[in-house]
């Protein structure tokens, strides 16, 4: 599905010679994730002006985050691409550090994580037994997935935008961001309405389409559940939106 918008004047911009491909939270929705690669591949610029940006949330709810993971990485070494951390990373990382993340992370997504490299989450919340949980995903989960995440990013500034994955704290300049805001603000951000430094481009929050205002750009349209993940080609001063969608499903 294609959509098209054009900036009312001419600023956000992307710089000459780039092509930019934001993509939405995909939380472990990797057959939607390898289709929407294969539209952009088709794409006819050439592949070393195109960059991609992932904005966070790659684990969690769907059911393939270990495959998510593994094509992201096999991504990163034949094209330019920046992955931003999300919220549900953070407590991926925090479980495999600590077993007292693994009741709260279970409950928004973390079992189905779990699942997907063959660890079963605990029906009972007693320390002991999410402590054996944590050491059997320590031992099943791959030293280059680790990497991969303890690598992530908490923004990228390219041109006039300003790639997170929840938002910003308005009022505070971009280069001084708390990290808990930047992945996991919502109303503060969401309904506030003064000019921002950049546009803001993000996911975190789902809508049931892309959603674009004078200062913000969101791609979450929650692809675990509706089928969509969504992304948003940026060149110079356009924007298109682009989605991947579950076979079935209208994709107008």
């Amino acid at each position: 599905m294609f959509k098209f918008f054009r900036s009312r004047s001419s600023q956000p911009v992307i710089p000459d010679g780039l092509t930019v491909y934001a993509v939405g939270d995909i939380h472990g929705r990797d057959d939607l994730l390898r289709t929407l690669l294969e539209q952009i591949e088709a794409r006819e610029e050439p592949p070393e002006t195109r960059r991609y940006i992932f904005l966070g949330d790659y684990v969690d709810r769907g059911p393939d985050s270990r495959a998510v993971i593994d094509r992201l990485i096999a991504l990163s070494r034949e094209r330019s691409a920046v992955f931003l951390k999300g919220n549900h990373e953070a407590a991926l990382l925090g479980f495999l550090d600590d077993a007292r993340w693994g009741p709260q992370w279970a409950q928004f997504g973390g079992a189905e994580t779990l699942q997907s490299y063959g660890v079963s989450a605990p029906l009972r919340d007693e320390p002991d037994v999410w402590e054996e949980t944590r050491a059997q995903f320590r031992e099943a989960f791959p030293d280059a997935h680790r990497r991969f995440c303890e690598a992530l990013t908490l923004s990228e500034a390219l041109g006039g935008y300003f790639f997170v994955h929840a938002g910003v704290r308005p009022g505070a300049p971009l280069n001084e961001q708390a990290e808990d805001d930047l992945l996991r603000i919502r109303n503060d951000f969401l309904d506030d309405d003064r000019p921002l430094e950049r546009v803001v481009v993000h996911g975190h929050t789902p809508h049931e389409t892309a959603y674009r205002d004078h200062r913000r750009l969101s791609l979450d349209t929650g692809a675990y559940i509706t089928g969509r993940l969504t992304a948003a080609r940026l060149e110079s001063d356009s924007v298109e939106i682009i989605q991947a969608v579950s076979p079935g499903l209208d994709p107008s």
